[in-house]
């Protein structure tokens, strides 16, 4: 397009929402915009260090890169101004008009009508140039990329009400320039006393120099222009650790709790790690995995280094910074380099050293748990070096905690466990609800035997890798035959004593639910309950089952027994029954009602509500005569 050349476009309508919710909502949170203007200058000036390790050019004669905020009152005028990356027309329009990066419709759908929380939020969801409007009557945007020529630049003016004007404008300088006319009610913007003050809360850790230029002073450096990571931890206050988190996370929440570290010797690094108390929106898409920010010897690399922890961890927020790999270091020499595998193990060590003393503070813990705790079982399929820790760190529901917090350890289980108990013993079920009711725990709770109840999508998958824990194995309930301790003996014995009338029930039954049932047989689970399904030992579950299924694989067959309680009523109704329609009838409901206990769907519905309302009948016929 020709140098000088207009052109108007409208905002997408979700940006219209939000410059409205900027201008009107958010009033009381209004010194916001400093804060993300110099960060987005800051990230300018990462970007164009990092390209011109490969293009030297890009740099040219101005080879410093910082920050200038410039306030003039008389004009009513403030401007940030970076020497960074700079953008094109076409950035221009993608970055500033749409909302295709934005992440506008994530930030409206987060919205709680609480000013002081909905402002936090900005920034996280990258809408932090629209706070601009806050302020503002008028936005002008003025930049040139770094590559581009002189008349290149590009000039982007909206009063924020509904459209925006791109020109294309000669401009000598590369990177950009955001001026805002401030609105009437903004005068302490102008004050250059209230500008410092804000500098220095909100970026006094970015690595540039922020430069405050106001009228009849010198211009003058706010902040400290040190990399925060690189400053001795001694003289580094916890406000400052908090608020370079939210720089680097873009989050509104203080973290649960940080590590700041450096290794010299064979290896030099620093590293400075955080875990988050909630987590991100992306967490579970594996395929866009978020990184820790690398930096080789301060100079910005990439803020997706996903090579430096486990995929398990992807929730840890932090910057790493080497000086041993080289500086055009680029994603495949990150794979090859055999630096890189000894601080993934040592960074690895130091989130779980992070973990263990975030365990020992139950409330703050139990916070990670609910964000992440799903994280740590992945961990423990994929990472085997580290499993002892992680099971340590793992946290259930049990048969002796209330409704479905997830607050109890292993070590509590065992510690709590009678010396005798053989097993550390779970049940998987569908929903909480399910395994709390299920009849697979009578026996269970009968002896105060404790047992973790896992209800989440990973568990089965999860529980065929924590085989045992401290020399105690882990055995599923719902599994084989149960020899629990202080009972009556174990249950293959109690079979054995059968008399010939039981035994027979057990095959009428099984002839009626041939293919459906492996076995029918009498065991040690049941007190209350007629009847219950049990697993093979090496059958694959109802969970993993269902994975398989989700991801395009059929599992094979899983043919369950059957399992009766010879004292209930049920069942002694079902061994005098003589009438063999009758009898088919009710053993099938028996069978029935078992899969409707594990919280699964049955094959036929409506046959199942048939053979039910023809029992009753027959039931009322027979009490009516």
């Amino acid at each position: 397009m020709a140098n000088g050349e207009s052109s108007t476009f409208a905002f997408q309508a979700e940006i219209k929402q939000l410059l409205h919710l900027m201008v009107h909502s958010l009033y009381s949170e209004r010194e916001i915009f400093l804060r993300e203007l110099i960060s987005n200058a800051s990230d300018a000036c990462d970007r164009l260090r990092f390209e011109s390790l490969a293009r030297p050019e890009l740099l040219a004669s101005d080879l410093e890169l910082s920050i200038r905020v410039a306030v003039d009152p008389e004009q009513r005028l403030l401007s940030v101004t970076d020497n960074g990356i700079g953008m094109s027309r076409d950035e221009v329009v993608d970055h500033l008009g749409t909302i295709a990066r934005s992440g506008t419709g994530q930030f409206l759908e987060r919205l709680t009508g609480d000013q002081r929380k909905d402002a936090q939020l900005i920034g996280q969801f990258g809408v932090g140039f629209y706070s601009a409007f806050i302020v503002a009557d008028e936005v002008t945007v003025l930049t040139r990329r770094a590559d581009a020529p002189v008349d290149q630049g590009v000039s982007w003016v909206s009063d924020g009400q509904g459209e925006y004007r791109v020109q294309t404008i000669e401009r000598s300088e590369r990177g950009t320039t955001v001026q805002l006319k401030l609105k009437a009610n903004a005068d302490e913007f102008l004050r250059s006393e209230r500008l410092k003050a804000l500098i220095r809360k909100y970026s006094d850790h970015i690595a540039f120099p922020v430069r405050l230029a106001a009228a009849g002073q010198e211009e003058e450096t706010v902040n400290r222009a040190k990399a925060l990571w690189a400053r001795p931890r001694a003289e580094i206050k916890d406000e400052e650790y908090v608020e370079f988190y939210k720089h680097i996370a873009h989050d509104s929440e203080d973290p649960l709790i940080w590590s700041h570290n450096r290794v010299e010797g064979k290896r030099e690094y620093t590293s400075l790690l955080y875990v988050p108390a909630t987590a991100p929106l992306d967490l579970w898409n594996r395929e866009s995995p978020k990184g820790v920010k690398l930096y080789v010897q301060r100079v910005f690399i990439t803020d997706q280094a996903t090579q430096f922890l486990p995929l398990y961890l992807r929730f840890v927020r932090g910057v790493v910074d080497s000086s041993e790999l080289a500086l055009n270091v680029s994603r495949e020499l990150l794979q090859q380099d055999e630096a890189i595998g000894a601080m993934r193990t040592a960074l690895t060590r130091r989130v779980l050293d992070m973990l263990d003393k975030l365990a020992d503070d139950k409330d703050q813990y139990a916070t990670f748990w609910r964000e992440f705790g799903a994280l740590l079982k992945e961990g423990l399929v994929e990472d085997f070096a580290n499993r002892d820790r992680l099971a340590k760190l793992l946290r259930f529901s049990t048969t002796k905690t209330t409704g479905d917090e997830q607050s109890r350890s292993l070590a509590e289980y065992l510690s709590d466990a009678k010396p005798e108990q053989p097993a550390l013993y779970y049940l998987i079920a569908e929903s909480p609800t399910a395994a709390r009711s299920s009849p697979h725990l009578e026996a269970f709770k009968e002896r105060g035997i404790e047992v973790l109840l896992l209800t989440d999508r990973l568990d089965e998958w999860v529980m065929q890798h924590l085989t045992e824990y401290q020399g105690k194995p882990c055995r599923d309930v719902r599994r084989g035959m149960l020899d629990l301790p202080g009972g009556e003996g174990a249950p293959e014995k109690k079979a054995e004593a059968l008399d010939r009338e039981q035994q027979q029930l057990l095959k009428r039954v099984k002839q009626v639910l041939r293919g459906r049932v492996d076995e029918v047989r009498v065991g040690g689970r049941l007190r209350q309950s007629a009847a219950c399904l049990v697993l093979n030992e090496h059958d694959l579950g109802y969970q993993m089952r269902e994975l398989l299924a989700a991801a395009g694989h059929q599992a094979p067959a899983t043919i369950p027994s059957l399992e009766l309680n010879l004292e209930h009523s049920l069942v002694r109704r079902l061994d005098r029954e003589s009438d063999p329609a009758r009898f088919e009838r009710l053993a099938t409901l028996l069978f029935e009602q078992a899969v409707l206990a594990e919280g699964r769907q049955l094959d036929d519905p409506a046959a199942f509500v048939a053979r039910l309302n023809e029992l009753l009948t027959d039931l009322d016929a027979q009490s009516g005569s």
